[in-house]
């Protein structure tokens, strides 16, 4: 196998965590960003008011972007499978 390829490889890999990590904080994070405007208005100063809805649309995302991160990785790793004899020989 040629060190272009393995780069790519490599390299898509990386791409696919950093897409799943993304499609899952990033949300979380512009709520939490959200409630703690809200909170500096109000002077509220609840933990759980921050944390939970987080909390909730973390879950979420996991359930909406499940399927297509599960697609991804399985993608990912028959691409992988199916070039194990070009990496090796």
């Amino acid at each position: 196998m040629d060190v272009n390829e393995l780069t790519s490889l490599f390299a898509d890999a990386i791409f696919l965590v950093v897409s799943m990590v993304a499609v899952l904080v990033v949300p979380s994070l512009l709520v939490g960003l959200l409630i703690a405007v809200f909170q500096a208005a109000t002077q509220v100063n609840e933990q759980t008011l921050s944390f939970l809805p987080r909390l909730v649309l973390t879950l979420l995302m996991v359930l909406f972007a499940g399927p297509w991160i599960l697609q991804q990785i399985s993608d990912l790793f028959n691409r992988l499978f199916m070039n194990i004899p070009h990496i090796i020989g």
